[in-house]
């Protein structure tokens, strides 16, 4: 059987307007054309996670690729997800290999040990889900954890548009100017440009960014060298892994927030669509399991789904895994594309904030449409608590030590919010909260 067959048979009722469901697609040139926005959506964060821990970002780019068609075969094509380099393998990769913060990480084949045995015990999980069902995580997760969990995701995140994106107040307004394109792109337009909001906005701002700084001299002008002098094509840099006990015990954990993510990323489009996708839960984290293994053996970093996607999806209301299989056959062919990586990086940063802050409140509003659609009863004392907890916790990054591992703030608040609602959960009646359906 072809994959184009196989593929027809998955996402393959035409839908030309509306919701698209992920079941349905765009025809195949639009869903192209969507599959490109999703990449563009996730290159930064999954070019920016390599630089920090010394991975080669092209790399990355392949191997996002490679896990994201592997995540649509294990799940059938039911689950709309792309999977790109996770931020919560930085901190213990540096911490196991030293990195200097400088070019290639000389001790990367250590964390690439540590990344492949937390993908394998995140495959194990999915297995037992798969197993035995998802009860036992829906106790320890319910929606009001999934949805802090999923908002802290966003707000988390918040600081680095705000903080790192926009050096001056000419920038700053850059970063007001971008997200004002993106939402009047959202609102006054229809059709095909509406449904490519961001890529459009993005644009737009660009053009304007180019006309005040190279035009008029008002800021930092854009420069297109490094985009001239890359090489179309080029090879990755490829890696072994290293297995090392220390690094295992370190970076293996790190699967646990992996299942938080993926969770709380199919909580959010079950919410977005209406449709329960929770019998393709244990699917889910094999898939991402398996493609965090394969990424690992080749050199790339541990991947994860991703929240920029699920903002996009949000934006457009199209929720077809189509785009997803155009995205990843995108994203293999640009991983062997350095001028496309210089490309990206030729987008000016305060307009990648100004993109960076729409996605991210964006993720913050799918996890509180997750409470909304669960009916989480926030007159329940620990509801209420667990919530507040979570996400302040997320959004100031509290960050706990225990010796030289550091669990950061998405890491503690995915913890806190699952130890809290069982602490607060002993001698309980069940909280008030009516699941939705399908």
């Amino acid at each position: 059987m072809s994959l184009f067959s196989w593929v027809e048979k998955s996402p393959s009722i035409l839908n030309q307007g509306g919701v698209i469901g992920p079941d349905e697609r765009l025809p195949w040139p639009q869903t192209a054309v969507m599959g490109m926005q999703h990449v563009i959506a996730m290159f930064g964060a999954t070019v920016l996670a390599p630089i920090l821990m010394g991975f080669d970002p092209n790399l990355a780019i392949l191997m996002s690729g490679v896990g994201t068609l592997l995540f649509f075969f294990v799940t059938g094509g039911q689950v709309p997800s792309y999977l790109g380099s996770s931020f919560a393998f930085i901190g213990v990769v540096i911490a196991t290999t030293g990195y200097a913060g400088k070019g290639i990480n000389p001790n990367i084949g250590i964390a690439l040990g540590g990344i492949i045995v937390c993908g394998a015990l995140y495959t194990a999980i999915g297995c037992l889900v798969q197993a035995v069902g998802t009860g036992w995580i829906e106790k320890l997760m319910p929606p009001v954890v999934t949805g802090s969990v999923v908002a802290v995701i966003g707000l988390n995140l918040a600081g680095v548009p705000i903080k790192n994106m926009a050096g001056n107040n000419f920038e700053s307004w850059m970063q007001a100017t971008t997200f004002v394109c993106v939402a009047l792109v959202a609102v006054f337009t229809s059709g095909m440009v509406q449904r490519l909001l961001i890529l459009v906005g993005l644009t737009l701002a660009s053009m304007l960014y180019a006309l005040l700084t190279n035009g008029l001299g008002l800021g930092k002008p854009m420069d297109v060298s490094a985009l001239l002098a890359a090489p179309w094509l080029g090879i990755p840099a490829f890696s072994s892994p290293v297995f090392e006990a220390k690094a295992l015990i370190m970076i293996a954990p790190i699967a646990i927030i992996l299942v938080a993510e993926n969770l709380g990323h199919i909580k959010a489009v079950t919410a977005m669509t209406g449709r329960n996708l929770d019998r393709y839960m244990g699917r889910a984290f094999i898939g991402d399991g398996l493609a965090t293994m394969v990424s690992g053996s080749a050199g790339g970093t541990g991947v994860t789904t991703y929240a920029e996607n699920i903002g996009v999806m949000a934006a457009t209301k199209i929720y077809s895994t189509a785009m997803f299989l155009a995205a990843a056959l995108i994203a293999l062919v640009l991983g062997f594309s350095p001028k496309f990586g210089a490309a990206i990086q030729t987008i000016p940063l305060p307009v990648m904030g100004g993109v960076s802050i729409v996605v991210f409140g964006l993720i913050a509003v799918a996890g509180a449409r997750i409470w909304v659609e669960n009916k989480v009863d926030f007159a329940d004392n620990k509801n209420l608590l667990v919530a507040a907890i979570t996400l302040i916790l997320g959004t100031g990054d509290f960050t706990l030590r225990f010796g030289d591992f550091a669990l950061g703030g998405i890491g503690t608040a995915t913890f806190g919010a699952i130890a809290l609602y069982a602490l607060l959960n002993i001698n309980q009646p069940a909280a008030r909260v009516t699941e939705s359906k399908p």
